[in-house]
Order: structure tokens, then C-alpha cells, then sequence
């Protein structure tokens, strides 16, 4: 079935745009590709999607662009949507370390994954321009066992303010609907409660700079100055390494008098967040777990799923903003370190037979 639905002014060069920053695992890459056939299919535009993304890993950047523009015109770009007319922010934490918000004009609608009030999320993200819609997607997703990205997908079509929600629902049971359709009627929720649940309002920032356009890639090496041999100089786990950007939402949280201090979790764990130090247990000398390191964290859980007695639990990260087991790292020597942002982990899934229950305001 196809929805009449006239592109709007202005547009971009003939295209109305969207562009979705993300990290792997949030569905970015698909939402993506459901908002092309959502254009092709049901709205008769033409339309052309395709994502940019590192490593096939979860915590990795990832970008989708999609661009729609009259049926008669042909799409004939290819390069990034550098004004979107729909920026979908699916991680907030993304905001600040990498110009996720470049090239917003005063037709944006900016729509962000986040817990923050649009007038909280406007000062947030720095932005001067545009209109912002904020939904918390990961929590409405929680609530309805749903995923992040239908949800993101209903508030973005909210936001456009003149894509027929009942086109996008009947894309959705066409699509992942009978691909997955036992999860049919929680993606179709996710997408509803999405467009409920987003709230605008107005950007304005008197004197405030606009935001730039999106930067230029280029390669430090090329085939002139590659060095010899191939060396790649960039570390994988390292001291300096933080990768908070990679997280997808919850932490591991720490109740110390339930430790037994067995170390399972620092024999999982693959990035150096557990602190053992020399102290006591049960009035005898030993290494005693002292806490976390969550510059080193990356949000895999493993390390819950491995303790035995349920002395860690997943908490979500909104609800602990100030960590109580956060320390250093009994490697570091310096008082001041400047930490390397790295979006990217090796996590790809982790299950547990496990049911969830809250303890302690963690999830066990």
C-alpha cells in the first residue's frame, strides 16, 4: 500500500536527508535501511540508503545516511548527508567526542536517545539552531522488551512531522515483522510509544556559533609516508584507553560485601577494570578487589554473568551517575592521565540463562 506524502521545503539539493549516528549493536545500519524502503516502497519517493561503519564489532561508530527526493528524480549521490533534514542521535555519549552534530541547519530536526528534557539536552549537545526532540529510547525499549532503534524510528518520524505513522508501522510487520515474528508486536509497540512519547522544542542560542560542516576525512598515512613493514601504531587494550563511548547503556555495579574475592571477574574481564590490592579477607592477608575502573569498561557484563555469589550486578549507567567503586587504576603511576576515547570493543553477544530480578538498584 502506498502513502501520498509530498516531500516538504526546503530541501537540500533536490533530497530531503536523514542521518543516524549510532554504535554498533544499537540497529542504526537497519533503521537505516527500513527508512529507504519506508521512502521507496510506501511513500513512492526515490530513495537511496547506505551506512559507514569500522569494524563489524558492538561500541563501534557507526553512520547511515538515507536520502529521499521526488519520484522522478533519480538519486544519482552517493557521499555522506552532510545537512540533515532528521539527525537520529542513538547514543547520547556520542555527543562531544566525535562532531555528531555537524552540519545542522535551521530546518533540523535533531532527535536524540536520551533521559534529558529538550531545553537539558539543547545545552547538552551545544546545539544553536533547529528544532530537538528528545525520547528515552533505551528505557522504553527496556520496558517493552523492544530494541532502541524502533523506537528511534517512531520519534524520527514524529519529528519529520509529515511521514504517516501507519506507513511506518506497515513497513515495520512487512519487514522485521515477518523476519522476526515473534518479536512483531514489541518492535510495532517500540515504534508507537516512540512517536507518543518524543517532546520538541525550539534551538535558539542568541550569539551562539553555528554548527560546523561535517569535517573532512583524511589519512595521516597514504602510500608516500606509509611506514615500511605496515606498523599499525594504534594500541588495542591499553592504560590510557577509555571506553565509556562504547558502552550501550548499562554498567556492572559492585556490592563488596558479597565478594569473595576469587578474581573470576578479572580472569574474564578483557580490558584491566578490575583492581585487586594487597589487604585482608577473613582476617588473612590477600588481594582484595577494591573496585572498577570504569574508564577501562565497556559495558559487556561478562563479568556479572561469571561471579558466583552475585557480588556484581548490571546496573543502568542514567541511574548511577556518581559510581561508588570508581578508582584508579593500580597501573597508573601519573596523577594526571589524558585518556584515549575508543568507540569500538570485541563484545558480540552475551547471554544468560539467568532470569533478572533487581537487587541492590542493579539488575542480577
Amino acid at each position: 500500500m502506498e502513502y501520498s506524502a509530498p516531500l516538504p521545503e526546503p530541501l537540500d539539493q533536490g533530497y530531503y536527508g536523514f542521518r543516524l549516528e549510532s554504535i554498533g549493536g544499537l540497529g542504526a545500519n537497519l533503521t537505516g535501511k527500513m527508512l529507504g524502503e519506508l521512502g521507496c516502497v510506501y511513500l513512492g519517493l526515490s530513495s537511496s540508503a547506505f551506512s559507514s561503519y569500522g569494524s563489524e564489532k558492538r561500541g563501534s561508530p557507526v553512520k547511515a545516511y538515507v536520502r529521499w527526493s521526488a519520484p522522478e528524480r533519480e538519486i544519482r549521490v552517493s557521499s555522506p548527508v552532510a545537512h540533515p533534514h532528521i539527525l537520529g542521535l542513538f547514543h547520547e555519549a556520542l555527543a562531544g567526542r566525535f562532531p555528531v552534530t555537524a552540519g545542522v541547519r535551521p530546518y533540523t530536526k535533531t532527535v536524540v536517545n536520551t533521559s534529558l528534557s529538550p531545553e537539558e539536552a539543547g545545552k547538552s549537545l551545544r546545539l544553536s539552531q533547529g528544532e530537538l526532540f528528545c525520547v528515552d529510547a533505551s528505557q522504553i525499549a527496556a520496558d517493552l522488551k523492544s530494541r532502541v532503534n524502533m523506537v528511534m524510528l517512531g520519534a524520527m518520524i514524529k519529528a519529520s512531522g509529515w511521514v504517516p505513522l501507519e506507513a511506518a508501522l506497515q513497513m515495520v510487520r512487512d519487514t522485521v515483522g515477518k523476519k522476526y515474528p515473534a518479536m512483531e508486536k514489541a518492535n510495532l509497540s517500540g515504534v508507537q510509544r516512540g512517536w507518543e512519547a518524543a517532546s520538541s522544542a525550539s534551538v535558539s542560542r542568541e550569539g551562539a556559533p553555528a554548527e560546523e560542516d561535517l569535517p573532512h576525512v583524511q589519512a595521516e598515512w597514504g602510500w608516500k609516508n606509509a611506514p615500511i613493514g605496515g606498523m599499525n601504531p594504534r594500541f588495542g587494550s591499553t592504560v590510557q584507553n577509555d571506553l565509556s563511548p562504547s558502552r550501550e547503556g548499562y554498567i556492572p555495579l559492585f556490592l563488596q560485601e558479597k565478594c569473595i574475592n576469587c578474581g573470576l571477574c578479572d580472569t574474564t574481564c578483557p580490558d584491566m577494570v578490575f583492581q585487586f590490592l594487597p589487604g585482608r579477607y577473613k582476617d588473612r592477608p590477600a588481594m582484595v578487589n577494591s573496585g572498577l575502573d570504569y574508564h577501562h569498561c565497556k559495558g559487556c557484563l561478562r563479568c556479572v554473568e561469571v561471579c558466583p555469589t552475585g557480588a556484581l550486578v548490571a546496573g543502568r549507567e542514567r541511574e548511577h551517575p556518581k559510581k561508588q567503586w570508581d578508582v584508579r587504576n593500580k597501573d597508573l603511576i601519573v596523577q594526571k592521565l589524558r585518556y584515549e576515547e575508543v568507540g569500538a570493543n570485541s563484545w558480540v553477544t552475551s547471554e544468560s540463562d539467568r532470569p533478572l530480578k533487581r537487587v541492590n538498584g542493579g539488575d542480577l
